[in-house]
């Protein structure tokens, strides 16, 4: 497949133009090691494109990621998924449609909701281990979808953040059959388009959907695709990103997107294909001593409490092993892999995995202390997230209304939204997640 975008990087920094425009290295690294990468970062010259205006390099490259992918349109953002989760509620807000949304929702989609002045109707999972994962019932969409006298569309995050999936195909039927549109968080999902049977939104019926290419694909961190199997929305997306997305993005994160569809036409299925029995190995050999979440494969996610141990002492354990964790708690331990991660990678992961359980402290698993519900609105989302605010201990917070919301990335799954009232159910999330201040209205 060809690569536009990289192909002229690679043309312009062989030419030795003088560069009299930004940015202001001039294509020169301050450090030995850097300079190819210095040399192809540019910004909107004669043939380079404009990311929101594209109608040249970077959109044929688009036009890749498109036929990649399946959809009606694709367009990169070097902004992350954050960017896309944006302009899709944009969209959304421009159609006037109710926005009712699964509460383990990104933080980046509580700011954009801010930003737009969105209210959000929540539907809580029935958690399991904590507040990152949980099961979506079909019969509480239905029944909200059913109550809303406009429009709506729904918004879920699948994968979540352990890796399990949302039966988005139903969910994506339920949707229509009310006219409503269905939006997917699918961060951490970019590379399912490419097991033998398809697992991507787009694919199952989604209306729009973010990927990071960066999470589980082979781009440079920031790089995401936003994605519509509805062509009405195809020449609305750009548009929709540029409300949010800075006028200089960088050309070596979509350079990397260029790379990425590359490695997507040849060889991400044939890595897949090598990397499942490796993964299916690993859990075999360790079923006896460790307990792991259903979830799409590339997530190995370890029920750690469950199998009687810590997952925050095995994430130590695995770094003294020379193997670093996505996340760990007390509940959980997610371990990342990807299509580009080699036998030998796996090999590791397995070895230090053994390692860290044999070396860890056995436990008698302690249930959650907390119970997860929906704290009571005080106020709409943007004027909490936008009023004054001071920063106090957790403890002390019941009955503040939250402000803008303030939870560690990762996970940045919300405890409170901005103007809820913290009630003691949320303390005690807080605490048990290791959160000592938060952000609240000021009396």
């Amino acid at each position: 497949m060809d690569t536009p975008i990289y192909d002229f990087l690679r043309s312009y920094a062989a030419s030795g133009a003088l560069r009299a425009h930004m940015p202001g290295h001039k294509g020169v690294s301050p450090v030995k090691g850097l300079e190819e990468l210095y040399s192809l970062d540019i910004t909107e010259i004669k043939g380079a494109d404009s990311l929101f205006e594209a109608d040249g390099i970077i959109a044929q490259s688009e036009a890749n990621a498109s036929r990649l992918y399946g959809t009606a349109a694709t367009v990169y953002s070097a902004g992350g998924s954050t960017l896309c989760i944006q302009a899709m509620l944009a969209l959304m807000k421009q159609e006037s449609r109710r926005i009712i949304a699964v509460r383990n929702v990104h933080r980046a989609f509580l700011n954009a909701a801010a930003l737009l002045g969105l209210d959000v109707q929540w539907i809580l999972p029935e958690y399991s281990g904590g507040i990152l994962s949980g099961r979506i019932e079909l019969s509480e969409v239905e029944a909200a979808l059913e109550a809303s006298e406009v429009p709506a569309c729904l918004y879920v995050t699948s994968p979540d953040y352990t890796g399990r999936l949302a039966d988005i195909a139903a969910l994506a039927a339920l949707c229509h059959m009310q006219g409503a549109k269905l939006l997917v968080d699918n961060a951490h999902g970019a590379h399912l388009a490419f097991f033998e049977e398809s697992l991507h939104p787009i694919a199952l019926g989604a209306d729009l959907c973010c990927d990071s290419s960066h999470k589980m694909l082979s781009a440079l961190t920031g790089a995401a695709m936003l994605h519509t199997s509805c062509e009405e929305y195809a020449p609305k997306l750009k548009q929709a990103m540029s409300l949010f997305g800075s006028t200089s993005p960088s050309y070596l994160i979509m350079a990397s997107l260029d790379l990425c569809n590359g490695y997507i036409s040849d060889r991400i299925k044939d890595d897949i294909a090598a990397a499942l029995p490796h993964i299916a190995e690993l859990k075999k050999e360790l079923s006896d001593r460790l307990i792991f979440a259903e979830s799409e494969p590339f997530h190995i996610t370890i029920k750690a409490a469950e199998s009687g141990f810590s997952g925050n002492e095995l994430a130590e354990l695995l770094r003294e092993n020379g193997a670093e964790c996505e996340y760990a708690d007390e509940e959980l331990l997610v371990l990342l892999m990807s299509p580009s991660s080699s036998a030998a990678d796996f090999g590791r992961l397995r070895a230090a995995l053994e390692s860290a359980v044999s070396g860890a402290s056995r436990y008698e698993r302690r249930k959650p202390s907390f119970q997860m519900k929906l704290p009571k609105m005080a106020c709409a989302i943007r004027e909490a997230a936008f009023a004054p605010a001071e920063e106090i201990a957790a403890e002390d917070a019941e009955g503040r209304v939250c402000a803008s919301v303030k939870v560690p990335c990762p996970p940045a799954v919300p405890i409170a939204v901005s103007g809820e009232i913290i009630d003691r159910s949320c303390i005690e999330v807080f605490r048990a997640y290791g959160i000592g201040t938060v952000l609240v209205m000021k009396n």
